[in-house]
């Protein structure tokens, strides 16, 4: 079944930008093989990372991801069955994003109240896609 699982968690400080290069080609390579899709925000000291596939693709993905050590703290934020995908062009998307970010984009102050959530892993909301999707787009 198609779903999505949404995770935040903490950038090593051993974590280079060279290294978050090597996890975008890694993941480019193995998901278009996989059938999954989605995008990585990642900033020096946080990554947050949309996947969408087959949900026993992703979970095994997930728990492949929680045990890599150029993070620490891998919360899962959101798992959910999905009709359609958000990012079905992207194998692997990424965008930077600052610590002290400003947003670019037109978010309310809602959405940015749970963008911050989502970065801090309190997230209850159900439109977390969508946010990260225009802070993405911006």
């Amino acid at each position: 079944m198609l779903s999505e699982l949404i995770y935040v968690s903490r950038r090593s400080i051993s974590c280079t930008d060279k290294d978050v290069e090597q996890i975008l080609e890694a993941s480019i390579r193995r998901n278009s093989k996989k059938g999954l899709t989605g995008v990585l925000l990642y900033s020096q000291t946080q990554f947050i990372q949309v996947l969408e596939g087959e949900s026993d693709v992703i979970l095994n993905l997930y728990d492949h991801i929680k045990k890599d050590k150029r993070h620490k703290n891998a919360l899962l934020v959101s798992l959910k069955l999905i009709e359609k995908r958000y990012f079905p062009s992207w194998q692997m998307g990424s965008k930077k994003i600052g610590d002290n970010y400003e947003f670019l984009t037109q978010l309310n102050s809602q959405e940015k109240d749970v963008f911050q959530q989502l970065i801090t892993g309190i997230n209850t909301h159900n439109n977390t896609t969508d946010i990260v999707r225009k802070v993405f787009s911006a």
